[in-house]
């Protein structure tokens, strides 16, 4: 990139962060954003920081900006993304200052991918840098046709992830994928990727429902996708690994149960005792972990299994990779993030790229005609 003191800097992080009562309720991925930022204004950059938070457009990064204050001197905060406020902010702002633009989304021209909006965007920078690893899947107008205006480059956070994430790509034997969450038709493609690569493949969650039913097994009132049929054309790569026994609810409360031991009044909310077991052999045998997704009903409040395995990798010898918000999230409630390879903060975008190695942000990047 050369010298930046005195160019203003564009930079796309992520920041989608979660918000209790109006406060920003965990920081990991404003922590995340920060060094790229730091590198930046510690050089004399005037950086311009775009982001987007939560799916209503009414939502604002304000609260987002009072976390990163505390992180960043010279941190300051607009209102606005492409009005006159906006305009004067960016006209304004002084070497080594970082100014934060209002949500992103609060204006239709983002999830458009409008030129014009993106056209505006572009005409703030002198160099564009995408950080923004946690939002490279969506073919947004910050993500891909701003690249496309001004000089690009990729930020520290984005550069690990692909890092790191390669590394998952071509994993180290014996190597164990964890796939927890639910919904098979949105993981069908990544586990035909992956299965080839990966000596286990242990299924958890809701996911594990589909392959139960597959196998002709009763599930009762359990979370199942509309395709889980489907499911069993995967069984016969020979490496999927499901749980052995599970803790289902039903009018009686509680209670563990082996799969074959599910009745139709059932549901399953968590993989059970033995299934932790074997599992956990499975990680101290590993030299390759890649995980994403809970292995219960992480909503409902069933995380007993979950942080198991957290505590089980985090005493592991293998080489670490774990993305998924509600995974992430218990590995830092247990203060274990230091015992982890690598936490991604992606969740779907970890796993579209696992499926083929590309994104549409990451792309943009490689092919953006104006870098230099």
């Amino acid at each position: 990139m050369g010298d930046v003191r005195g160019k203003r800097v564009l930079v796309r992080s992520e920041l989608n962060t979660p918000l209790e009562h109006g406060a920003v309720s965990d920081i990991y991925r404003i922590e995340k954003a920060v060094p790229t930022l730091k590198w930046l204004s510690e050089r004399g950059a005037r950086v311009i920081v775009m982001a987007h938070l939560g799916r209503d457009p009414k939502d604002s990064l304000k609260p987002v900006y009072e976390v990163l204050c505390t992180l960043i001197p010279h941190a300051r905060f607009v209102a606005d993304v492409v009005g006159d406020d906006a305009h004067n902010a960016v006209e304004n702002l002084q070497d080594e200052e970082v100014l934060l633009l209002e949500n992103l989304r609060s204006h239709p021209g983002e999830k458009e991918n409008n030129p014009e909006f993106a056209k505006i965007l572009a005409s703030y920078a002198d160099y564009y840098v995408d950080d923004a690893f946690g939002n490279a899947h969506r073919s947004d107008a910050s993500m891909v046709s701003v690249p496309a205006l001004v000089p690009s480059f990729a930020g520290l956070c984005m550069e690990q992830e692909l890092t790191e994430l390669q590394k998952g790509l071509t994993p180290e034997s014996p190597s164990l994928f964890i796939l927890g969450g639910a919904k098979f038709e949105t993981k069908e493609a990544l586990l035909e990727a992956i299965l080839p690569r990966y000596d286990t493949v242990y299924i958890g969650g809701a996911l594990a429902n589909d392959f139960l039913k597959a196998q002709g097994f009763e599930v009762g009132q359990s979370l199942v996708s509309e395709n889980a049929e489907k499911a069993g054309a995967l069984l016969v790569s020979g490496k999927l690994l499901f749980p052995k026994d599970v803790l289902v609810k039903n009018k009686n409360g509680a209670e563990t149960k082996h799969v074959e031991e599910v009745g139709v009044e059932d549901t399953i909310v968590d993989i059970g005792p033995e299934s932790i077991t074997e599992l956990s052999e499975r990680i101290q045998g590993a030299k390759c972990i890649l995980w994403n997704g809970p292995m219960g009903l992480f909503e409902e409040g069933y995380t007993e299994s979950t942080k198991q395995i957290v505590e089980q990798i985090a005493h592991a010898e293998a080489h670490t990779i774990v993305g998924g918000g509600d995974t992430v999230a218990s590995i830092r409630e247990l203060k274990l993030e230091d015992k982890m390879g690598f936490l991604s903060t992606g969740g779907g975008a970890m796993l579209d790229y696992l499926v083929d190695g590309k994104l549409p942000g990451v792309e943009a990047l490689e092919t953006a005609p104006t870098r230099s």
